[in-house]
């Protein structure tokens, strides 16, 4: 396995980075994660677009254009004989000195990891996953905006431990207020009363991309969808539950809490979903 390291591609072993970067001494960095599915980068230009938001708010000058990370990514793919598979896409503060500072890194570092992903069985796909809230809550917006998909993930991890010492395999995280902001890698959304709706990214929620593609879906299907806040009471007694994450892509959720939503079966929206996206995935994106 190659991986692109600054305008080189190493082997797995060599990959490596500095003890003085500051992404690794203060998670000063942004990073995207890409789907590649049958020779064909999912929603590439809108991962971009939104990597290149990101470092505009970090005051993060990218080392590359959009046209040349662009082609650093399908050249990453390519190098590894990858036809589906996932890609992270990193930039770091890059090599400083100790302290917070940005000012002693002369330049950023991209890191570009091109591999195969599985996140969740096969099975979760037709039977639907149980998922739980845990205590750690999400970001505030007003502390570090959700837009910027930084390398601050530890309140996420912090979730994902707790929803694994009661067995879940995903949580739902609220936010300060106690509504539902996200999941801890995944965007939320139900079906109630004939709508779809999911968290509005003031709650904490990221933009993710394949949260907008739900949007767009939506729009082909003919579905009512909104973004309002969210209770647990609301995920409890919704007609359906679905998560959406470039990994994860569209997950049926049957039981939340313990409760079942539902009839505890992933529900027809749901399947519609799964449906559209395959076929959306299938014919949209930057070809190798």
């Amino acid at each position: 396995m190659k991986v692109y390291l600054d305008g080189t591609f190493v082997d797995k072993a060599d990959a490596k980075i500095s003890v003085f970067d500051h992404g690794l001494l203060y998670g000063d960095g942004i990073f995207e994660g890409i789907r590649l599915y049958k020779n064909c980068v999912f929603q590439l230009d809108a991962h971009l677009e939104r990597l290149e938001f990101s470092a505009r708010a970090l005051l993060l000058k990218l080392p590359l254009s959009r046209q040349e990370m662009s082609d650093a990514v399908c050249e990453s793919c390519r190098v590894n004989g990858l036809e589906d598979g996932y890609i992270r896409l990193v930039v770091t503060r890059g090599v400083g000195d100790l302290g917070l500072s940005p000012s002693t890194c002369p330049g950023p570092s991209v890191i570009i990891i091109a591999d195969k992903i599985t996140l969740y069985p096969p099975e979760i796909y037709t039977d639907g996953l149980a998922i739980i809230t845990v205590p750690t809550r999400r970001m505030n917006p007003a502390a570090l905006d959700p837009g910027i998909k930084s390398l601050n993930y530890l309140n996420n991890v912090l979730a994902k431990i707790e929803a694994a010492q009661h067995g879940a395999l995903e949580a739902i995280m609220l936010n300060d207020h106690g509504y539902v902001a996200e999941c801890t890698g995944d965007n939320l959304f139900i079906v109630s009363k004939g709508r779809v709706i999911t968290p509005d990214p003031a709650a904490g929620a990221l933009r993710g991309i394949t949260r907008q593609v739900m949007f767009e879906l939506a729009e082909k299907l003919g579905m009512p969808m909104e973004e309002r806040n969210l209770t647990r009471y609301d995920v409890w007694n919704a007609e359906e539950c679905f998560l959406t994450g470039t990994a994860a892509e569209v997950v049926p959720v049957v039981k939340v809490d313990g409760r079942e939503i539902g009839d505890g079966r992933p529900g027809p929206v749901t399947q519609r979903f799964l449906d559209v996206f395959h076929e959306r995935v299938s014919v949209d994106g930057t070809m190798l």
